[in-house]
């Protein structure tokens, strides 16, 4: 298992929202695969600038690529470039402990934030903004992002999506939290509601958690989570940094047997500090390896990569970002399935090139400080120790001179 980071577990350890553990306990199953023989890890490798996907099939009698979408979609409207307008992806990655991402200057003292997106990143992304610091005291979001979130000004977080409730695409249990939370109201316009019907049980029963949501009564909570239907951003206003965002009425129209947002004349400017875009992911392409740009995807057939010998992929660098932790289990078995099938009609055969030593010899060579399992387990021991103290599952080393520090010390203590 190769992995650009030094830790392993991706998504998982850098993309699951840390007031929800439950989800983290699938890396337990991952720690299991980990511990059988012939598994081996190499973090700080990046495929592209350390090897090369040439590399990899000349190293491996077969090569799986699963590194996901890793670029969010932009909105591709006026003023996204502004100060205090960002990507989920990036909030996501800085409270999660990214090393890539902590040096991102969020400043969240301001009044409104507008969440655009009806997901379930962008329920993570106002459900974080709004947690008390008595909520994330016993996560491990890093440190910075709980004294950021903890001490912030906001008032209101505004959820907006471009077409009606009952195309959301967020899950039932993800929503209900919403209504949870110890320092914010929830509020959600009856109107809004009005006609709302699910053709799945699913969506039956979001739109009976938000007409829950829509018959509540302020309780005085100091912040208010507010969700809004039918509006597309079309410009982000201010200078220098946001201070407001345009908003165009949708209807909604059916087109090829799918329910479109179409814009209205009617329009409306939502003043606000802070915009976060949680409208999608998209995968990037590496060199070598044939890449379809429209989908943002490997070029693949149910799993086997097109035009590329020995090489598969597999979870949204195959399919696309869509569907969630399950919906990769089956995607893996097929790619899998793909793969043993090459096999046994020998279309894969082991070659005698193809040695255990081969990339660490190769690695050494090109002076790549690899992190192997050993080092992560250096890691994960030191951010539990940390975290025990404070009765917190971790506390999370967070830049990559600390991460490198720490998996090189498992070397240090042999020598």
């Amino acid at each position: 298992m190769l992995e650009r980071l030094p830790t392993p577990w991706g998504l998982v350890r850098l993309g699951v929202a840390p007031d929800h553990p439950k989800l983290k306990s699938v890396s337990r199953a991952f720690e299991r695969i980990a511990e059988k023989p012939g598994f081996r890890f190499f973090g700080n490798v990046e495929v592209g600038r350390d090897v090369s996907h040439g590399d990899l099939v000349e190293l491996y009698d077969a090569v799986v690529y699963a590194f996901g979408a890793q670029t969010d979609r932009r909105l591709g409207i006026p003023g996204e470039e502004l100060a205090g307008s960002w990507s989920a992806t990036e909030f996501v990655a800085w409270y999660n402990g990214h090393p890539d991402y902590q040096e991102l200057p969020f400043d969240l003292d301001v009044e409104r934030a507008v969440v655009i997106g009806n997901g379930n990143v962008a329920l993570d992304v106002a459900r974080m903004l709004a947690l008390t610091p008595e909520e994330l005291a016993p996560t491990d979001t890093t440190d910075p992002a709980i004294d950021t979130i903890g001490s912030s000004t906001l008032r209101e977080i505004v959820i907006v999506g471009r077409r009606g409730p009952a195309q959301a695409s967020w899950t039932t249990q993800e929503l209900k939290e919403m209504g949870e939370l110890a320092g914010a109201d929830v509020s959600v316009d009856p109107a809004e509601l009005e006609g709302a019907a699910g053709d799945d049980t699913p969506t039956q029963r979001n739109l009976e958690v938000l007409r829950e949501f829509a018959s509540r009564e302020p309780s005085g909570k100091p912040l208010t989570v507010r969700f809004l239907f039918f509006r597309s951003p079309v410009a982000i206003h201010g200078d220098g940094r946001v201070d407001s965002i345009e908003l165009v009425r949708n209807r909604l129209e059916e087109t090829d047997g799918r329910l479109v947002a179409v814009p209205t004349d009617e329009r409306e400017t939502l003043s606000c500090g802070l915009v976060f875009r949680s409208v999608g992911y998209r995968g990037t392409g590496l060199p070598e390896v044939p890449f379809d740009e429209s989908r943002g995807t490997i070029r693949n057939e149910a799993g086997r990569v097109t035009g590329a010998e020995r090489t598969y992929c597999a979870g949204w660098i195959k399919r696309g970002p869509t569907g969630i932790i399950g919906t990769n289990k089956k995607d893996a078995t097929e790619t899998v399935t793909r793969l043993l099938e090459d096999v046994e009609a020998g279309r894969v055969t082991h070659r005698p090139q193809a040695t255990p030593d081969a990339l660490e010899a190769l690695l050494s060579e090109r002076a790549v400080r690899a992190v192997v399992y050993s080092g992560w387990a250096s890691i994960d021991e030191l951010e539990r120790a940390a975290g025990e103290k404070l009765g917190r599952p971790r506390v999370k080393l967070s830049t990559w001179d600390e991460l490198l520090a720490a998996a090189e010390r498992v070397a240090e203590k042999t020598t």
